[in-house]
């Protein structure tokens, strides 16, 4: 008789599962992989438990279901189980996102069988949602602290993403993108925020909520099968997927949305370079049009700022995590900080400590704008600053982010009302982390540089203090990393 879980058991079914990985670690499987072939297998059954149980009429062709699987052993199931993830990933749809170049990276087929095996002990469409997606959440969560598999570039802290959803406040019938949405963290919890908030909703506000609130984009395939199986186990989507794989930088938005939430992978270089329809561009792979963009660059970051502006309907609100040398990059940085704060309503940012991401020493920030109509006057009055990095230690494992470190950020940003908001820092009280800067104070300074701090930092005081040696190094790489980046684009210009 198969088991039902509960709650309270299941972070033991998450180490259950993860206790198996160690054992296909000894084959070769990454966390990564194995995190893949669970997606697919809880797919099916769950499938078929819909089918058995609630009378639900499956997309899968019969031959390629969970039925056909729990009947094989050895040979015929290796065989088989290659033939289905290639069948299931051809077409379009929800089916074909999460099945999409699928391959079975478990090659002993007795350690298959009783994978599957263990997920037929299992009863699981008849658990809670948010049991479900504590579940599989849990391993994502295990995947990304595989730092060496690099899985935790799409990985970003649950406490910085309920913040931020938090001060953004998404509302029933809002339209959400995220375009470089990983996992999915960011829709997730905004969906979650709307449940939580506005319950109970109208039929055509939960259909709404459930089938064409939640959009977005992911270029790595592996990620987005992960995202398409979260949001799937979180009640999220229906007949098409909500997530569609591709770049999201290669061409102008169809759409426009009231919120836009993400983090952008990190890197600077883009495989491609963006040119605007009268800029120019040095190429390196092929050349992207992207007339709706202030001007060429190949920095992928500085292209995502310019994307996620695009991507917002007029009066739609962004939330978009960036590295520091957004903030202070001259060339096109610069010009694109100029526009931002021109034509659109630049109001917060949120300095990031480091370590909190699985990367050591990356440089952070949240930078919140609004879209605004076009307008001779600029949009942004005063940009209102939160140094949560100076004098903050936060590590991964022993001194991890959580809710309490960023509480006094969200009470400070003053979501009910932004235009009465009151700085914590002053003349006579240097050692607030809460102020603000005019719109003429913030142009009035080199290249527009937004990099601005003002706390004195301790660790520079006190030699014992100092972060950690590998903390230090990554930070120095990154510094000359971004140094050597804005030399190139230099010798770049010059030879155009």
């Amino acid at each position: 008789m198969m088991k039902t879980m509960t709650t309270t058991n299941a972070s033991t079914i998450v180490q259950r599962l993860w206790n198996y990985c160690n054992v296909l670690r000894d084959d070769g499987v990454s966390y990564g992989d194995y995190v893949e072939q669970l997606t697919y297998l809880l797919f099916l059954k769950m499938d078929d438990e819909r089918v058995k149980e609630q009378g639900y009429e499956s997309r899968i062709d019969p031959q390629y279901n969970w039925q056909s699987l729990v009947t094989l052993d050895g040979g015929a199931l290796e065989d088989h189980y290659r033939t289905l993830l290639a069948e299931l990933g051809k077409g379009s749809g929800l089916i074909p996102t999460i099945f999409r170049k699928a391959q079975n990276r478990i090659q002993d087929p007795a350690k298959l069988r009783r994978l599957i095996t263990l997920i037929e002990g299992e009863r699981w469409t008849g658990l809670n949602i948010d049991v479900k997606g504590e579940i599989y959440e849990g391993l994502l969560e295990k995947n990304a602290q595989d730092i060496k598999s690099g899985a935790g570039q799409y990985f970003t802290p649950r406490p910085l993403i309920e913040a931020i959803v938090g001060v953004m406040q998404p509302r029933p019938g809002d339209t959400l993108c995220d375009p470089a949405c990983g996992t999915g963290g960011f829709l997730i919890a905004a969906h979650q925020y709307v449940l939580d908030h506005y319950s109970p909703l109208t039929r055509a506000q939960q259909r709404h909520l459930k089938e064409k609130a939640i959009h977005g984009w992911e270029i790595v395939d592996s990620a987005a099968r992960l995202a398409v199986m979260n949001l799937y186990l979180h009640g999220i989507g229906g007949e098409e997927s909500p997530i569609t794989v591709g770049d999201s930088l290669a061409s102008e938005p169809k759409d426009h949305y009231k919120l836009v939430l993400t983090n952008p992978p990190f890197g600077k270089k883009s495989s491609d370079s963006i040119v605007t329809e009268s800029g120019n561009s040095k190429r390196e792979m092929k050349e992207i049009e992207r007339s709706d963009f202030w001007t060429s660059t190949s920095n992928k970051q500085l292209n995502f700022v310019q994307h996620v502006r695009a991507l917002l309907e007029i009066h739609g609100r962004a939330a978009v995590v960036v590295p520091d040398n957004v903030l202070f990059e001259g060339g096109a940085g610069e010009t694109i900080r100029r526009k931002l704060l021109h034509e659109c309503d630049v109001h917060t940012l949120l300095r990031l400590p480091t370590g909190i991401f699985y990367a050591q020493g990356v440089k952070a920030n949240a930078l919140f704008f609004d879209r605004k109509p076009a307008s001779e006057t600029p949009w942004t009055k005063q940009l209102w600053i939160y140094d949560l990095r100076t004098n903050k230690n936060v590590t991964l494992k022993k001194n991890p982010l959580t809710a309490a470190d960023l509480a006094e950020f969200v009470s400070c940003y003053h979501a009910e009302n932004r235009y009465e908001r009151k700085a914590t820092w002053s003349a006579d009280d240097s050692q607030g982390r809460w102020r603000s800067f005019t719109y003429n104070e913030l142009m009035a300074r080199d290249k527009v540089n937004l990099d601005i701090f003002w706390l004195r930092d301790e660790s520079l005081e006190d030699s014992e203090d100092l972060p950690d040696p590998d903390v230090l190094a990554a930070e120095i790489v990154e510094d000359l990393a971004a140094a050597l980046e804005q030399f190139r684009e230099i010798l770049a210009d010059l030879e155009r």
